[in-house]
């Protein structure tokens, strides 16, 4: 994200990258000169460890939603109001709270065109787990085998917060105006 939002910077926006308290220390050894950071709760400092990963997950939701509000609400009364929010596609709700203020926002996609549209069809209900059969066939990718899939959604109750996420990412996924992937469209343009 911090690369991402260089560049970004190197295009002329102010660009302020929103991390939180648990990484704020990476965050700050890896500063940038044209780039902004700002550091937000993310409830890791306040909580007691929680019996469930679901539980700190929600946790974690409920607290970035407030303290991600607070700062927009704090940015929008200052000399450089933002006005579009780019947020890590694992927190889909972000763009909720980004419209609610009054922004845009679009989410940004880490991983490989080429996973990702696997999280997309298991999100959408065209590939099923567990496999009914030696392979499933997705659009634009060769046929797919167990072993070709990430391993928590080969054994989806190995990680089942990990694998709610995952596919979570997509729940909004025709709602933002934008959507900006990490890849290289020659690499992967029959996914893309």
């Amino acid at each position: 994200m911090l690369q991402f939002s260089k560049r970004l910077a190197s295009k002329g926006p102010r660009v302020t990258l929103i991390t939180t308290t648990s990484i704020s220390e990476s965050a700050k050894a890896i500063s940038s000169h044209s780039v902004n950071i700002e550091t937000i709760s993310d409830g890791s400092a306040e909580s007691k460890p929680f019996d469930t990963t679901d539980a700190h997950f929600e946790n974690f939701n409920m607290t970035v939603t407030q303290s991600l509000t607070k700062l927009i609400e704090t940015q929008n009364n200052s000399n450089h109001p933002p006005n579009f929010l780019i947020y890590d596609s694992a927190m889909p709700w972000a763009l909720d709270v980004a419209r609610q203020l009054g922004l845009d926002g679009a989410p940004f996609f880490t991983q490989s065109g080429s996973v990702d549209a696997i999280y997309y069809h298991a999100n959408r209900g065209t590939i099923k787990f567990p496999f009914e059969g030696p392979t499933a066939s997705l659009p634009s990718m060769p046929p797919l085998g167990i072993n070709d899939l990430p391993s928590f959604m080969s054994n989806t109750g190995s990680y089942p917060a990990l694998y709610s996420i995952m596919l979570n990412q997509f729940s909004n996924f025709d709602q933002p105006n934008w959507i900006f992937y990490n890849t290289f469209y020659e690499l992967e343009e029959e996914v893309c």
